[in-house]
């Protein structure tokens, strides 16, 4: 999944280093994955958490296009490849420990991040029902902005 010939340098033990250096050492997590958290670069919203691995990372600093790893497929997703909603990167950030990555983008074709034709992936707000659990209920805001089963063909 990733290439031991990465193009960021490698963690350090040392964490003045990698809190207040400005080196950029990605901890990839013994998957060769980090959580890429993704925004929408003018409104803030949350538009879908996702995974990159070292060739995710490095094609989306190399082309400005979020890349991701898809855990599912097991293979390289260029996101909105096949939708036209490709995912242009405004601005890239690191938490802390360099574990997590923070993609601010602004959004090509219908400007919608999730599959379910959405802007966003987190379309639902999780409700108590007593003692019942939970359930959950949709945001108004967010109706799906194409059909999926026309752009993606499996309807």
């Amino acid at each position: 999944m990733t290439s031991p010939n990465t193009p960021f340098a490698p963690p350090v033990a040392d964490a003045n280093e990698t809190e207040d250096g400005s080196v950029f050492r990605p901890r990839f997590s013994s998957d060769g994955l980090v959580t890429a958290v993704v925004t929408d670069a003018d409104d803030g919203t949350v538009l879908m958490v996702a995974h990159m691995n070292a060739e995710a990372l490095a094609l989306t600093l190399e082309t400005g296009i979020a890349h991701y790893w898809s855990r599912s497929r097991g293979q390289l997703w260029k996101k909105g490849e096949t939708s036209g909603n490709l995912q242009r990167v405004a601005e890239m950030r690191t938490d802390c420990d360099q574990d997590v990555v923070l993609v601010a983008v602004r959004t090509d074709g219908h400007g919608s991040a999730c599959h379910t034709g959405r802007k966003s992936c987190f379309y639902r707000h999780i409700v108590s029902d007593g003692e019942n659990g939970a359930r959950l209920t949709f945001d108004e805001g967010d109706r799906p902005r194409f059909d999926p089963a026309t752009v993606y063909g499996n309807g």
